[in-house]
């Protein structure tokens, strides 16, 4: 009786021991060698990022020409104004515009250079003079004395970040400086919206975060046409030859580009990497039959059917499949000796003067004719060569509006300076560089909001060391390109809003994100059950035996005591 007792009780200490030991050791164990690996991330800084609220601060110097001041309105300046702007795009973004406004007069030499014979002349001297950061403007503002102005007007905008705004001969007499400056103020704020953001262009880049209703039709093909931001382009240039029996084609597409593209792109080397290639393509044609008109004795293509001529060219430009990057087509098509001459007509039933067409976010096409070597005595296939001036001016055109390079025109009253060489102004490129700032940080603080939601919603996914660093510096850098914007520092916050787009998209579609998130709980069940159930059985089985022992026990107590 002795040893069954004693048996017993061996019996209950080993069922107990073995639950104790799975219990405060085994399932610990378990939990910790099994749980989801998750590393910290900034989660209240990016919550913080979600209320977008931006500080676009512009640094505006007006200098004032002899004969605009009299000498005691002299004695007041320099001085300086500043005024702000505020916008609620929606509940979460908010857009602030700080204009700082120094006013000054002119220098001896800025006077010699504001006496050059034309306004073109004046605007490089004045350049030669001191370069003004990027970002920042300098008006001058001249008397109606001056001749550097045509009579119908008022205001020239330089190829640098320089304008010249001339005012009346009574403007500044009898009136005080206060009085003056008022009375320039809205010329000021004009020529600031040409050279400088304005609300359209910032809503506008704000289009991937914030859904709004364009004005107008005009305003939405805008919106649509220019590719999105991106850290790299491919352009591709094809020449698309559709029977090489009727002429054989030349043309110098490297010399063209280093002519004509090169200077745009070197430009726009702060904004992203371009890579250029070209192609030569046999025996393509257009996706549409154009139609000949007898009263113009030449084959059109109407505008409907543009649509449609894409497509199937598409399809025979290849892709470059190494690289993420958008490409941008440019195709020139010479049509064959059957179909030529061959123009693209607008909705007016009007010929287009460049013969050229562009499609928003792919490329542009152009048709260049050659009709006139066809001649009665041409002996087949005839040898052309390909004007690339002509043909490098269009494909210009388009890869400014597909970039995204500012194109409205210019209010009455406004001359704007010719490009020059490089194919844009320096105010251009910093307008183009404002909307770039605010789309990568919409972009990036839009993305890391999303995967931060993610991983928040789906406990499953496993946060690798490399995606929290990613996600804290696209978090820095979007406190930094912030904070950029707000001192007016364009260069700096252009250079931390890209860093941000990178790394939050990097954190984004990192490929370990995925490695549990398609795991269902039936198949977790169906692991864990066969390894836990044979052990856990026995050892439930033992400790409820022990546990009924003990209250027959505890009866057996209370009966003998009764």
């Amino acid at each position: 009786m002795a040893t069954a007792e004693v048996e017993r009780r061996r019996g209950q200490l080993a069922a107990l021991s073995i639950a104790a030991v799975v219990i405060v050791v085994g399932v610990p164990l378990w939990w910790r060698t099994t749980e989801t690996y998750r590393a910290w991330l900034p989660v209240s800084q990016i919550r913080e990022l979600a209320k977008l609220q931006l500080q676009l601060s512009a640094d505006v110097e007006v200098v004032l020409a002899r004969g605009t001041v009299t000498p005691e309105q002299q004695k007041k300046v320099p001085l300086t104004q500043t005024r702000e702007e505020e916008h609620a795009v929606d509940e979460d973004t908010t857009l602030r515009y700080k204009y700082e406004t120094r006013y000054r007069t002119a220098t001896v030499m800025e006077e010699d250079a504001l006496n050059k014979p034309t306004a073109a002349e004046a605007d490089l001297s004045l350049h030669t003079l001191s370069e003004s950061p990027c970002g920042s403007l300098v008006l001058y503002v001249i008397p109606q004395s001056y001749p550097l102005l045509p009579e119908n007007v008022s205001v020239y905008v330089g190829q640098r970040r320089t304008a010249l705004l001339r005012v009346g001969a009574q403007a500044g007499v009898g009136r005080t400086l206060e009085q003056l400056l008022a009375h320039l103020e809205p010329h000021i704020k004009q020529a600031l919206r040409v050279m400088s953001f304005s609300h359209t262009d910032i809503t506008a880049a704000l289009s991937d975060r914030v859904r709004f209703n364009p004005g107008s039709k005009e305003s939405v093909a805008d919106s649509m046409r220019a590719f999105k931001s991106s850290p790299g382009y491919e352009i591709t240039f094809s020449l698309l030859n559709p029977d090489p029996k009727s002429h054989q084609l030349r043309w110098d597409i490297e010399g063209g580009v280093q002519t004509y593209i090169q200077p745009l792109l070197t430009k726009l080397s702060s904004l992203a990497n371009f890579s250029i290639d070209s192609q030569t393509l046999y025996y393509a044609v257009l996706g549409v039959n154009p139609r000949f008109d007898n009263s113009r004795g030449a084959y059109t293509l109407n505008a409907d059917s543009l649509a449609h001529v894409i497509n199937p060219v598409e399809a025979r430009l290849g892709s470059n499949a190494a690289s993420s990057n958008p490409v941008l087509n440019f195709l020139l098509y010479v049509p064959d000796a059957h179909h030529s001459p061959l123009y693209i007509q607008d909705h007016r039933k009007q010929e287009v003067p460049s013969n050229a067409f562009h499609s928003p976010r792919w490329g542009g096409i152009m048709v260049y004719n050659v009709d006139s070597f066809y001649g009665p005595e041409a002996a087949f296939p005839v040898d052309i060569n390909i004007n690339m001036a002509k043909v490098m001016g269009v494909f210009l055109a388009q890869l400014r509006l597909l970039l995204g390079v500012p194109s409205s025109p210019p209010p009455p009253g406004f001359l704007v300076a010719p490009r020059g060489s490089a194919g844009i102004a320096d105010w251009e490129l910093d307008r183009l560089m404002w909307s770039r700032s605010v789309e990568n940080i919409a972009t990036a603080t839009t993305t890391i909001t999303s995967l931060a939601q993610l991983l928040d919603q789906i406990g499953n996914i496993v946060i690798n060391d490399n995606i929290a660093e990613q996600v804290s510096s696209a978090v820095n850098s979007l406190q930094l390109a912030v904070a950029e914007l707000e001192a007016g520092n364009l260069k700096f916050a252009l250079e931390f809003s890209k860093e941000a787009i990178l790394a939050s998209e990097k954190a984004f579609f990192d490929p370990s994100l995925l490695h549990l998130l398609y795991f269902p709980d039936d198949q977790k069940f169906a692991i864990y059950i066969p390894l836990f159930l044979p052990m856990c059985v026995p050892i439930l089985l033992s400790l409820l035996k022990i546990a009924s022992e003990a209250r027959q026990r505890r009866r057996e107590r209370q009966t003998k005591k009764d």
